[in-house]
């Protein structure tokens, strides 16, 4: 019987995760991970974890399966929490969801699983695996393919985008073939105590934290400068000019622009540049313009927020990114582009982003992603996730 350890998170995901693997015959143990300890930057009464361990042991109980609670918080600060705090303060805006996936469930929480004699890890995401036999070499290798969950509305494919296949070898994601909708029914056939529990938002595992205090826990307060920016400006309106390859296109293309404070009017002040993020409308506090404002730019060296007017401000618009080599990974290594080779894909940049048309082009630095259409606040450090068909192939982090 293969023994099978499931992230009960205190959720109806994983807790119908966990029944099902044990309808199919698996030896299951539910494991919660308590990644954080300090209660003063959660919003309490909303989704504590010792609430959602309390659920998950419930839920172990009702379906007679071994339950225990490992803490990560250490290995959590250390590899999600800090590098937030640094990339925040490199005017740069992390993930922390994709992070969580690839450093803790996938990572430490799956050695503890193989310590515990596991033969693979499940947890409540929305996605699906699947394996095929490929030559290579004259050997017959498996090819572990991750594709999107049949739940279109709640595919989480992008949150595993940085998983690897040897992870995917020990991958179970036993509700990708199920809608939202149809889990809660399984979970209430079974008098699943979280058959009617809200999805939780807020940081993977640290509960509902207020993410504007739990930056300020570490970056300072540093009032600056609020400044809005025309579409008239004129850089938006240059001609492109000729170029000679199409890598320094791709280069003049996936360059952000530059603002300085004489480029716009100053509208209002901020309390530091770290807290924005691009294509950020809330918190700017500034009122009487026709449409509202909307982060273009943030500057962390000179602490200046940069803003314009509407969704479709072209401070906003931008249809090619670039990720370097080292950020860059493919799920299917055996797919990954050599220099100077192009491949049709369809991508997003973000969660729940519907999936568009567009072009990787490999160079040797590191990899262009040119969009058919104009993307909206494309933001440095976040991933951008490609895909043929429902397979997700690869991810970068946005450079």
């Amino acid at each position: 019987m293969k023994r099978v350890i499931v992230g009960l998170s205190g959720g109806v995901d994983s807790s119908v995760a966990a029944y099902l693997l044990k309808e199919q015959g698996y030896e299951v143990i539910g494991l919660f991970m308590k990644n954080w300890h300090d209660d003063s930057v959660t919003i309490s009464d909303e989704c504590p974890w010792l609430e959602d361990s309390n659920d998950a042991m419930l839920v172990a109980e009702k379906l007679g399966i071994p339950f225990q609670t490992v803490d990560l918080s250490v290995q959590y600060k250390e590899r999600i929490v800090d590098y937030m705090f640094n990339e925040y303060e490199k005017g740069r805006t992390p993930n922390p969801d994709v992070l969580c996936n690839r450093e803790i469930k996938f990572d430490v929480f799956m050695d503890i699983a193989m310590e515990l004699g596991a033969d693979y890890v499940a947890t409540g995401h929305y996605c699906r695996t699947s394996t095929t036999l490929s030559n290579r070499n004259g050997k017959r290798v498996k090819i572990h393919h991750l594709l999107a969950g049949v739940d279109t509305n709640k595919d989480q494919s992008y949150f595993l985008c940085q998983l690897s296949q040897a992870q995917l070898a020990k991958a179970l994601f036993p509700i990708g073939e199920l809608t939202k909708p149809e889990v809660r029914d399984i979970a209430k056939a079974q008098d699943l105590i979280t058959a009617e529990k809200k999805d939780s938002q807020g940081l993977c595992f640290i509960g509902k934290v207020r993410l504007p205090e739990f930056l300020q826990q570490q970056l300072k307060p540093k009032e600056g400068v609020i400044v809005e920016v025309e579409d008239s400006l004129e850089m938006y309106n240059q001609s492109q000019p000729e170029f000679s390859t199409k890598e320094r296109e791709l280069a003049y293309l996936a360059k952000k622009p530059e603002y300085s404070i004489s480029d716009g009017k100053v509208v209002g002040q901020h309390q530091g540049a770290h807290y924005f993020t691009k294509g950020q409308r809330k918190g700017l506090a500034v009122g009487g313009t026709k449409e509202p404002l909307f982060v273009i730019e943030t500057d962390v060296e000179e602490n200046v927020i940069y803003t314009g007017q509407g969704k479709n401000h072209p401070g906003l618009l931008r249809n090619v990114l670039f990720v370097s080599n080292d950020e860059l990974h493919w799920v299917r290594e055996d797919l990954a582009l050599k220099a100077d080779e192009t491949m049709e894909v369809r991508a997003r940049i973000r969660y729940r982003q519907p999936l568009e048309k567009a072009t990787l082009h490999k160079v040797s630095s590191g990899l262009y992603v040119e969009f058919e259409n104009k993307q909206s606040a494309i933001t440095e450090g976040q991933f951008v996730a490609w895909y043929t068909g429902e397979e997700l192939l690869g991810s970068g982090v946005i450079s």
